[in-house]
């Protein structure tokens, strides 16, 4: 699922420059969507004290393949990355969390399913509703991005290094074991490939979350932050893939970069929401259990934002 979060490069790299023809480049080729919230009554409380200067940035990922102008045209189409990036009040660092695609949910007014199905039964804001009522916390703003994108993200930063934990092959592009420099359409590959793994999606979540590191990794390096040219290039590759609720403007993009300035690669940590293993539906789906013993836990670390006193099983930091 990733998510995704490619919407941090925008965020990481506003706090360095985010001049008017950047500006002017993402809200030129970026979508934006209206009414991405449920309403007020089935939301969770807001957030009180401290906790209430916490963000969570829900950030959705689909594999359309062209088929659409975006995800909001995109009928009947299944999110198939989905990713929360939790920002302290305290701006020290961001969590990044990702819900396995086939989480059992409760999905409101649908009953059970899995939870990328959300996005068909009733668009984006199913999908907030869907994952509020998973963390018992507020989505603050919402970002999808088709996976096309990763191309020209990553072709902007020329290449990316990745961390490559299994090796396989996917037609004409094999993926060795170790750090491996990829170019946009090997990263393509990467991010989407599953069934070369015992674990399939699992394994995909791992891989889409190294890629991230990588692709955050090359932003915070002083190559990038330094040079506004690739900067303007990378939005201008990231924005025609990207699309945003109405609040997620120029001014809240810069604001936000601007409290983040100090981020480095080690204040990012990748974990994945608690799972209890692999079953079957009643109606013959394969699907994913969340763990109900640890998920309680989740929840009250995003509504108490305490993220930094849990310990996920599996996590990675930058």
């Amino acid at each position: 699922m990733i998510s995704l979060a490619i919407l941090l490069i925008l965020v990481v790299t506003a706090g360095v420059v985010f001049a008017a023809t950047v500006s002017t480049s993402f809200t030129s080729k970026s979508k934006t969507i209206e009414e991405v919230f449920p309403e007020e009554a089935a939301r969770p409380p807001a957030a009180t004290g401290a906790a209430a200067s916490a963000q969570n940035i829900l950030l959705l990922g689909s594999d359309t393949r062209g088929k659409v102008d975006s995800l909001d045209d995109a009928a009947g189409e299944r999110s198939d990355t989905m990713m929360i990036a939790h920002i302290p009040a305290n701006r020290d660092h961001i969590y990044i969390m990702s819900i396995m695609r086939d989480s059992w949910v409760e999905i409101p007014g649908h009953g059970e399913n899995k939870i990328n199905a959300a996005l068909a039964l009733g668009g984006v804001p199913l999908v907030v509703q869907t994952v509020e009522t998973l963390i018992s916390a507020r989505i603050d703003r919402v970002a999808i991005i088709d996976f096309e994108g990763f191309k020209g993200v990553t072709d902007a930063l020329g290449g990316v290094d990745v961390e490559v934990s299994d090796t396989f092959t996917r037609g004409k592009h094999t993926f060795t074991q170790g750090v491996q420099h990829l170019d946009g359409e090997q990263a393509l590959v990467f991010v989407r490939e599953r069934y070369s793994f015992f674990d399939g999606d699992f394994q995909r979540a791992r891989n889409q979350q190294a890629y991230l590191k990588g692709v955050l990794n090359q932003i915070l390096s002083a190559d990038t932050l330094l040079d506004p040219g690739k900067i303007s290039g990378l939005v201008s590759a990231i924005a025609p893939y990207l699309t945003v609720d109405d609040g997620f403007t120029p001014i809240y993009v810069a604001g936000l970069g601007l409290e983040l300035r100090d981020l480095r690669s080690a204040d990012l940590t990748f974990f994945t929401a608690p799972t209890a293993g692999t079953g079957t539906s009643s109606d013959g789906q394969s699907i994913v259990n969340l763990d109900p013993a640890r998920m309680p836990i989740v929840q009250e670390a995003f509504r108490t934002d305490t993220l930094h006193t849990y310990q996920p099983a599996f996590e990675t930091t930058g």
